[in-house]
């Protein structure tokens, strides 16, 4: 698999979810403790544009100091979250967003493969999440997830101690590759929304 394509392959189901949320869905429980569906959508606007500015190596710093300071879920926040992945999808098919080092947002030098998978995870973990709180299907090929279930594993322990990941939730070895990704990042695949 094109390394470059990744992005793109892991945007499509998210923003296909993204078409299917109605307002009265933004208050519904996500498998993010922290997070409803409206702040796990305000966590992907908060970011976007970092992540968009990594892919052509310049530093954009998030709209503000803490993703609670600033409501980003607006009447329009649907386009603006499509715009963003699709910005991530084009910036991120160059090849060079891949090599060297680029920033996230301040001014720390990382590997921009190393960010580069990180989006990838981003999109694919967040957009599992959306769909579980939803009760909307979504998939993924079996190539992208292989990928990102080696990059996750690799860096779990990194990520816990960075905060980014929660403790690890034991998931058997020949279970779905994205029930294996969803359980090295701390997350239960088995997670259902609370009875309304």
């Amino acid at each position: 698999m094109s390394e470059n394509e990744r992005v793109a392959r892991a945007a499509v189901p998210l923003s296909k979810i993204i078409r299917t949320v109605t307002p009265d869905q933004l208050t519904a429980p996500t498998p993010c403790a922290e997070f409803d569906v409206r702040a796990l959508l305000n966590h992907l606007l908060f970011w976007g544009p970092s992540l968009i500015g990594a892919g052509r190596k310049e530093s954009v710093p998030p709209p503000a100091a803490a993703e609670s300071d600033v409501d980003l879920v607006t009447a329009e926040w649907a386009a603006a979250l499509e715009t963003q992945l699709d910005e991530l999808a084009t910036i991120w098919r160059d090849p060079a967003a891949w090599e060297g080092v680029t920033h996230m947002g301040g001014p720390t030098e990382l590997p921009s493969a190393m960010i580069g998978g990180m989006v990838v995870g981003e999109l694919i973990v967040h957009g599992w999440d959306l769909s579980r709180a939803l009760g909307t299907p979504v998939s993924w090929d079996d190539d992208l997830l292989a990928d990102v279930y080696a990059e996750t594993a690799a860096t779990a322990e990194q990520g816990r101690g960075m905060g980014i990941y929660g403790p690890e939730v034991p998931v058997s070895p020949d279970a779905p590759l994205i029930d294996r990704i969803l359980g090295v990042t701390g997350r239960d695949p088995g997670w259902q929304p609370p009875a309304r």
